[in-house]
Formats: structure tokens, sequence, C-alpha cells
């Protein structure tokens, strides 16, 4: 089966206790697709860069067999971040430069509008609406999404999830789109919505898969050295998604590892800045992980 993954593609500038990388590989897209390359054999990004995007990391993307035909490489620069890390749980933005991106209209090829599976990274929920409008029948739509959104594009967003199936989004989100004080209490709130599964990121306390009748709670795995935590989110939905494309199939099992296999790439992604090892990694290394997990919380 096939994925599609919309979504941002920038050149990151991060600095942090343990150092500063600048211009280095980042963006919703790029996190998400990388990650999900683990899982299936057909994973297409959709996004904008400019003139000035290394070679290098185009490169990086093909060569973890990602179809990059749907880059649009527009005239001037590469959609910009800079953020600083006083702890690893929450980035201070110090810049952002929209450059390219600030005009990004999505142009899914033909031959994407029949992709069985999709993930509309975080962005514009205005810009999420406009892809699935071009679409043919997925199966299966998913989107992540942001407190700015929340606040920023409240109807737009809302608009958005009566169109998805999946929804990411974190546990002080849910709460700030549904003003309730509850996780369970905004779960259902939000089912009222749209969504069909809510996946509710909860950092260093795991995550959560609620369907109406079912939920899950993942753990996560014990990083020992946690170094840089961007594109953890990108990442978790990235082999959230690819898991489900691979297995073609949804129940109560295939989500239950979905989210547990979500988890795993994400805590390779934080041991390194931007894709340093999420770029090396490989099923066999992820299947690992995934056996230590199940050894930690049998009982």
């Amino acid at each position: 089966m096939r994925l599609l993954i919309i979504g941002s593609i920038a050149l990151d500038t991060v600095e942090n206790f343990y150092g500063k990388v600048e211009d280095v590989l980042g963006g919703s897209a790029v996190y998400a697709s990388v990650a999900a390359s683990n899982f299936c054999d057909k994973v297409s990004i959709v996004g904008v860069v400019g003139k000035d995007f290394p070679d290098e990391y185009l490169e990086l993307l093909q060569k973890r067999g990602i179809d990059t035909k749907g880059l649009e490489i527009a005239n001037g620069k590469t959609f910009r971040w800079k953020g600083r890390y006083e702890n690893l749980n929450e980035a201070i933005t110090l810049q952002t430069s929209l450059n390219v991106f600030a005009n990004f209209s999505p142009k899914i090829p033909e031959k994407y509008k029949s992709y069985e599976y999709i993930l509309l990274g975080n962005i514009d929920p205005d810009l999420q609406i406009n892809v699935i409008s071009q679409l043919k029948k997925p199966k299966i739509i998913a989107a992540d999404t942001m407190n700015f959104w929340i606040q920023s594009k409240n109807e737009s967003l809302k608009k958005l999830l009566k169109m998805i199936d999946i929804l990411f989004i974190n546990e002080d989100e849910i709460k700030m789109l549904t003003h309730e004080t509850s996780t369970f209490d905004a779960a259902e709130k939000t089912f009222k919505m749209g969504p069909k599964i809510i996946i509710i990121k909860r950092g260093e306390y795991g995550s959560l898969a609620i369907v109406k009748d079912f939920l899950f709670f993942a753990p996560i795995y014990p990083v020992k050295k946690v170094i840089d935590t961007t594109g953890a989110g990108d990442s978790f939905a990235g082999g959230f998604m690819g898991y489900l494309t691979g297995e073609n199939k949804l129940n109560e099992q295939t989500l239950k590892k979905a989210t547990i296999y979500g988890t795993i790439t994400a805590s390779f992604n934080i041991e390194g800045f931007s894709l340093d090892k999420l770029q090396n990694i490989n099923f066999e290394m992820i299947n690992s992980r995934k056996n230590e997990i199940q050894r930690f919380v049998e009982f």
C-alpha cells in the first residue's frame, strides 16, 4: 500500500545544552516520511523548498526510498526555523522565516491522488483541507495539529476534523480544543467533531490511542540520553502511519502495534539532532526495541 505525506520541509537551527546545529534538515514531512519508510514500500511527499535547498538533503530522502517527485522547488529561500531548548519538553522559537512556504498551495500530482493512506502533517488546516479536496478515495486520512492552529484557525480546524479518520494531538492541545480539563472528557467531545480515532501524545508519559469502544495506553521507550526532541511528534505520526500502511488493515491489534512503533521511531529521533539517528535505523533495530518494551510491561 502507498502512503502520501504532506507537510513542511525546513532548514532548522537548534540550540540546547548539548550544542547547536545550523540549517539542518527538518520539517513535519521530513521527519514523518523518514520514520514511515521503515514500514512500507511506497512513501511519497508533497512540500515546497527554495532554490537554496541542499542537494545532499534531497539525496538523503531518496536514499531512504522516499518518492520526492511531489517536491516543488520554488524561487526563493527554504522555510527556516530557529529554536532554543532550556528544557527538552518545550522549544522556544527564536525566529520563523516562512520564505517560499508562505505561498505554499499543495498541488497533488495525479498519480498521488489515488493513494490509500494519507498523513497531513502539522500545517495550516486550510492547506490540509485543500489537499483532501484533491484526493480520490483514500482508505485512511490522518492529520496532525498544534496549539497555534487551535487558537488562530479554530473554525478551519473544526471543518477539517469532520473530514479525517485519525487525529494526532497532544494532551494540552486536546484540552485547549475542547475546553475540558479531563483528557477523557476532551476525547469524548473531540469524537463528536468527526475523527474516529484519537492519538494523544503525552511526551515522557507515553501516548493514548482512543477509539469510542476501546483505548490503549502505550509506554515510552526509556531513552537514557535525550539530545533533541525536535520532530519527535512527526516521527511518531510517521512511524504510526507507516506501519498501518504496510499492514493495510485497521483493527484493535494493528492500532496497538502502530502506536508502539510510532513511539519507538520517535525514541530514535530524540537521540540526536535533526535526522542524525533517524536516517540510520532499520526495521530490525526498531523491532529490537519493541521486544524490550514488551518485556518491560509484561507481568
